[in-house]
């Protein structure tokens, strides 16, 4: 048979194989993997708090999602291997850290103390904001444990007395956080603690006095005496 000008010379069938061995060892790793490996890398920030374990919870739909994908496009997709170590990375760091936040949670109460929260220190929506709800007043002179952040204040050690606000955004931004958001703290050790910029946990008598202080404008309307950082 006459060859055309343009007709493409016979391979022979070892190159064909090699031809398809090259083309195999180019697929391409699943993207979903490789995003799940990267979260799982992560995910141990878990520990540091109840909504960090989202980490882990994400990581471990992406590996779910990289193993669905990798079975239905099998000859196209790899990295099944990488999608399954970062499933087990995800769910043990998963169920490890909320293992230790609930053991947290159940232990970190002082015998005799309740739990109070900012929420129950808010009056209703409409009311006066300096207004004292029935859920704080119902709560005055008992023994409770309330997590917030210390207001930044000049002194940085050795704090006997300082406030003790709701959320981050009060605290370390500058800002002037609403006077049911604030609790003056007076320590019970004379030897006081150092600020810190993360979560605290205070345990003390709490009292509803409304009261300045030079620490912020406004005053507060709620103490916690003789308390102890946790």
């Amino acid at each position: 048979m006459v060859k055309s000008l343009f007709d493409s010379p016979a391979r022979p069938a070892h190159q064909d194989a090699e031809s398809r061995d090259e083309e195999d060892s180019y697929r391409a790793i699943s993207g979903a993997a490789i995003a799940a490996a990267a979260v799982a890398t992560v995910s141990p920030v878990a520990f540091f708090g109840w909504s960090l374990t989202a980490v882990p919870l994400v990581g471990a739909v992406l590996a779910g999602i990289a193993l669905r994908d990798i079975a239905a496009r099998q000859p196209l997709l790899t990295g099944r291997p990488l999608a399954i170590l970062s499933l087990l990375v995800s769910i043990v760091v998963l169920a490890a850290s909320v293992a230790s936040h609930a053991h947290e949670y159940a232990t970190e109460l002082p015998e005799g103390f309740e739990r109070l929260s900012y929420s129950d220190l808010q009056p209703a929506e409409g009311e006066e904001a300096t207004r004292v709800p029935d859920s704080a007043r119902e709560m005055d002179g008992r023994n409770v444990l309330l997590k917030g952040y210390i207001y930044p204040g000049k002194q940085q050690h050795g704090l006997v007395q300082f406030l003790l606000v709701r959320d981050q955004g009060d605290c370390c931004f500058g800002g002037n956080p609403k006077i049911t958001d604030r609790v003056l703290v007076q320590l019970a050790d004379p030897a006081g603690i150092d600020f810190t910029p993360k979560l605290t946990k205070v345990a003390g008598r709490f009292r509803v006095q409304p009261a300045g202080t030079a620490d912020l404008q406004g005053g507060v309307l709620y103490h916690l005496d003789a308390a102890s950082v946790r």
